[in-house]
């Protein structure tokens, strides 16, 4: 079994990022643990939230309260939905989380089903829970828990593939293991449709492949070529041939990923998702820094690339809740490079594109009233950059106005406390 554990300051993104499955009946709640339950049974922020708050109240300097872990068992082991919550209690029980206030939801979204767990780093007198060598007793645990559950054990090499991601570094060496390492989890994490868009990922953590041709016994042939790189995008060392690091990264391995992202980004409606957003954004944003805060806000962040003038020649998102990468020209003709050159790089067109994006907004409104933004991106934690997760930077605007309006509540029940007594 393989958990992943991450950290983040928005409760309501989180939360609101699993009620987005529960509604797309993608997820069940199959647990809760001193959590308050609405009247008909279903599913609540605002029930989540109530539960929450006198924790979060008494926080005393903890910014990233949040605490969300996803377990992942095998696809071969067949447990219930009981087993399932009896497994996520015994590890938070481990963990040193058994006391905390959670919820755990059944994901079916994706070909196996595992576990979302959302609680707090905090507890009910607001000091930080331990978190020392979290990910190394994670690791732990899993071993411990599949013992006990008699489930199938999870195999060293997917373990490697599936743990966080981190940038190339140079001074540890051994450039071939942690560039083999890198594609290996890129392929395995995230969902891509073009060589282009898989480069914008890898170029991510300093490496980039690219396709080779070539004829061999008079047979064509094609093949990718992987390579380190530098801040500046320069190639570092002599380039790796993909054979070097197994199939699942080779070119036929690629254009089967190609074809298979393809119909998930439909199955899961990516770019519904994506495009109110997106448009809102550049609603709000009167420069590249605004738009690049914006999105990620929401989960989103945007890579743009220019040329020496400075003009904007293409445009790509990464949809980190989807974990999926798409260029702009798939969302439409209204997220081009050059829309957004207009739009970032030369105020005197922005009423004209200002235009365009009121048209968008307005037929994306149902979209956007429907599919709503979470706190999602990449977090560079102890273990290096994770692609993987869950971080919300900035405020949290429905937070606060969750806290906003308890504050009135409670000032509100003291002013007739204080009036029945006089």
């Amino acid at each position: 079994m393989l958990a992943k554990i991450s950290t983040g300051k928005s409760v309501f993104g989180v939360l609101n990022y699993n009620k987005i499955k529960v509604e797309d009946k993608q997820a069940d709640v199959i647990y809760r643990q001193k959590m308050f339950d609405s009247a008909d049974g279903k599913f609540s922020i605002r029930d989540c939230m109530d539960s929450f708050y006198s924790y979060l109240s008494n926080n005393r300097k903890t910014e990233n309260v949040v605490f969300h872990a996803s377990l992942n068992p095998d696809p071969k082991d067949k447990l219930s939905d009981e087993q399932l919550a009896e497994i996520a209690r015994s590890y938070m029980q481990k963990l040193g989380y058994g006391n905390q206030p959670y919820v755990v939801f059944k994901h079916s979204d994706i070909q196996r089903q595992h576990l979302h767990i959302v609680s707090l780093r905090i507890d009910e007198t607001g000091k930080k829970i331990n978190d020392s060598y979290e990910v190394r007793r994670s690791m732990k645990i899993c071993k411990e828990l599949e013992q006990e559950f008699k489930l199938i054990p999870l195999k060293k090499g997917k373990r490697e593939n599936e743990a966080p991601t981190r940038k190339i570094d140079y001074q540890a060496g051994d450039i071939k293991h942690q560039v083999g390492n890198i594609t290996k989890s890129v392929m395995a994490n995230y969902r891509f449709q073009s060589l282009g868009e898989y480069c914008t990922l890898l170029e991510m953590f300093h490496v980039t492949t690219e396709e080779v041709k070539g004829e061999h016994n008079g047979k064509p042939y094609n093949g990718l070529i992987y390579s380190a790189i530098d801040e500046h995008k320069n190639k570092v060392g002599v380039p790796i041939k993909s054979s070097k690091f197994g199939k699942d990264v080779g070119y036929d391995a690629l254009q089967k990923h190609f074809e298979l992202s393809k119909s998930a980004i439909e199955k899961v409606k990516v770019k519904e998702r994506l495009k109110p957003i997106i448009s809102e954004a550049m609603k709000r944003s009167r420069c590249m820094d605004d738009f690049r805060k914006s999105l990620l806000q929401s989960g989103i962040g945007c890579v743009f690339r220019k040329n020496e003038q400075g003009r904007i020649y293409g445009v790509t998102f990464i949809d980190y809740q989807n974990q999926t990468i798409l260029n702009g020209s798939r969302l439409g003709k209204e997220f081009s490079a050059n829309v957004f050159n207009d739009l970032l790089n030369n105020p005197s067109q922005r009423n004209i594109q200002q235009t365009v994006v009121d048209k968008l907004s307005i037929e994306t409104n149902r979209l956007s009233n429907s599919v709503e933004s979470v706190g999602v991106q990449p977090d560079a934690d102890s273990d290096g950059l994770s692609l993987l997760a869950f971080e919300q930077h900035g405020t949290d605007w429905e937070a606060e106005k969750f806290a906003g309006e308890k504050e009135k509540e409670e000032k509100i029940r003291q002013r007739k406390k204080r009036g029945r007594g006089m």
